[in-house]
């Protein structure tokens, strides 16, 4: 049976990973940040831990503790964890954005660092991101949020690049809008001047389920993808930052 350590599994698609990942024979070590989620998760019957991503000694200790629980044989990470802090930069304090970059991205680093010796020890491991449609292009209003996401991106291209001589595998799930609570957690720096998605989303939202089949692909293929762009827009975008001038792609963003 193969362990995987999921987290942000409180909601979302971290919760619909691990049941389905559970219900496919993975062993799924399950994270949140509440302890009133993490009962819901053990009257679910996983192995939880209670992982604060914005706290590196919460990190150091959830590392270890994930170790143990897995006998040091860990398969897979899914740095899935995340929030968003919306708002024009101009109202984004420097106390924001690094709470933001904590959680989203240096949390996710030291956490990977901690258990890739593991996977160095078995030769054999898979590292997923969760990353956004706002990884790929940045709109107003999410600039702190699609910071963080384009530099673990980058960071995830690096680290894929370093590890090609191993058979651990790095992999981007990148989803466009999804039936989730995200939205709904959003920290908002002006509350009467909140950022909304665009009407036009709803036509292309789907549901946190439409994650899996990339999920299973990026787990279980011998030779899984870089990326997984799940939802109709978020391919169109990738597209659309490759092959449109940049003053084009503006307008098209300023007008959203």
């Amino acid at each position: 049976m193969r362990t995987i350590f999921i987290t942000g599994c409180s909601s979302g698609i971290g919760h619909i990973s691990a049941i389905a990942l559970k219900k496919r024979g993975y062993r799924v070590i399950a994270s949140c940040r509440k302890l009133s989620d993490q009962q819901k998760l053990i009257e679910q019957g996983f192995e939880t831990v209670l992982l604060d991503l914005d706290n590196p000694k919460s990190v150091k200790r959830v590392a270890q503790e994930v170790l143990d629980l897995a006998e040091g044989k860990l398969y897979a990470l899914f740095n899935n964890a995340g929030f968003g802090v919306y708002g024009h930069l101009s109202t984004v304090s420097r106390e924001q954005l690094e709470s933001q970059f904590s959680t989203n991205f240096f949390g996710v680093h030291q956490l990977t660092q901690l258990l890739l010796p593991a996977m160095f020890e078995q030769n054999e491991g898979r590292i997923i991101q969760t990353s956004s449609i706002v990884g790929i292009v940045a709109t107003p209003g999410r600039g702190a949020y699609s910071a963080s996401k384009y530099a673990l991106e980058a960071w995830s291209d690096v680290l894929r690049l370093e590890l090609a001589k191993t058979n651990i595998k790095v992999c981007l799930i990148e989803p466009g809008p999804l039936k989730t609570s995200f939205s709904n957690n959003v920290n908002q720096t002006v509350q009467k001047d909140i950022v909304k998605n665009p009407p036009i989303a709803k036509r292309f939202t789907l549901p946190a389920e439409a994650v899996l089949p990339y999920l299973y692909h990026a787990l279980e293929h011998p030779t899984p993808k870089i990326r997984y762009r799940v939802t109709n827009i978020t391919k169109i975008a990738a597209i659309a930052k490759r092959l449109l001038p940049d003053r084009l792609m503006d307008k098209i963003l300023r007008n959203k």
